[in-house]
């Protein structure tokens, strides 16, 4: 019998589309699956209806725990995996029947500690084309040698959000022993930028990974709330944990210095945390939003990224913004967020 894949669902508040992912998985071409669904304290009709998948079918394992976020429900999956590889799929998204048929193929001709494949973007608004998404990659098999060579772009090529290796972990296939021996680094606490702490670790310990090219089977579910958004006063405040659990695990594996990657790839998190101070946040004023992206532009922590940052690859709008925000110009950085989103959500289009 080939090696069982345990798939791990965290499931929140989704009791209208939680059935649309779970058959995805359900109809899998490969065979010997086990499907772990982690109620994470669903306030609505999750918890029962992960019951009755598991009093229907015999490879699903319903799981109930008190709400503790994403990483903590994948943590507490992983621990109910007996699988010799694990997968991970988010419970408002849904899969192609043949993805983990695929990726274990590619998987176990390479001998491989993990297998990779892209992602669709699917937009509940028509109007909107899917969009897809991989990795940065050249080659289908890294050996380790070879994925030493990526390590200096690993994290960050020198544009803006450059990671080489596209960080979802929904679209990768693991020895299940690379999650585990990472468990611990993973701290419930990060909630922006999750599976890049996931796989960032799982990677610097795999001996070889292997890409399939061209190969899109993870549907990634982009509703009006999540393309629109809302506000999130925090998020500076996330991405600098961020930062800092990413040198903590680049220091565990002590591999390579990832931290000037990590401060670049801070630094474009900060640019988003302006623009979305700058375009979501309805509640306060004119002033005060201002005032709020000042304080944002002089946090320490900015500051250091925006005068040592080794990004070489950006485009000049993004340096100019860069440099609104090194010196504290906010006027301009608000103009420009509010044309660049009025134009790119279509608000424009309405006027005749």
């Amino acid at each position: 019998m080939r090696e069982k894949i345990s798939v791990i669902v965290p499931v929140y508040g989704v009791e209208k589309v939680l059935g649309r992912c779970v058959d995805s998985i359900l109809a899998q071409t490969y065979e010997n699956i086990e499907i772990i669904l982690v109620d994470d304290g669903s306030p609505d009709r999750c918890p029962a209806i992960c019951d009755e998948y598991a009093e229907k079918y015999e490879n699903v394992i319903s799981v109930h725990k008190a709400n503790g976020g994403l990483t903590s429900a994948w943590k507490e999956g992983v621990r109910h995996a007996s699988g010799d590889l694990v997968g991970f799929v988010d419970s408002d998204d849904w899969i192609e029947p043949d993805m983990y048929e695929r990726l274990w193929q590619a998987l176990a001709q390479q001998g491989a500690d993990m297998a990779m494949a892209g992602l669709v973007f699917d937009y509940e608004d028509p109007g909107y084309p899917p969009r897809r998404e991989t990795n940065r990659m050249d080659l289908s098999v890294y050996d380790r040698r070879e994925m030493e060579a990526l390590f200096p772009v690993l994290l960050n090529d020198g544009s803006f959000i450059g990671r080489t290796i596209q960080p979802s972990r929904v679209t990768k296939l693991f020895r299940k022993r690379l999650v585990e021996q990472n468990l611990e680094l993973w701290d419930d606490r990060v909630t922006v930028g999750e599976d890049l702490q996931m796989v960032f670790g799982a990677v610097l310990d795999a001996e070889k990974i292997c890409t399939i090219p061209e190969y899109y089977p993870y549907h990634y579910w982009y509703n009006m709330s999540s393309m629109t958004g809302k506000h999130d006063p925090d998020y500076l405040k996330k991405i600098k944990l961020l930062r800092e659990r990413m040198e903590a695990i680049s220091d565990e594996k002590a591999v390579y210095d990832f931290r000037p990657q990590i401060r670049n790839d801070f630094l474009s998190l900060a640019v988003m945390a302006v623009k979305n101070e700058i375009w979501r946040n309805k509640k306060e004023p004119f002033k005060q939003v201002l005032a709020n992206v000042k304080a944002m532009c002089r946090d320490a922590s900015v500051q250091e990224a925006l005068k040592n940052h080794t990004m070489d690859r950006i485009g000049l709008s993004v340096r100019l913004y860069i440099f609104f925000m090194k010196h504290g110009l906010t006027l301009p950085c608000y103009v420009v967020t509010k044309i660049f989103f009025a134009f790119y959500y279509g608000v424009f289009s309405h006027i005749q």
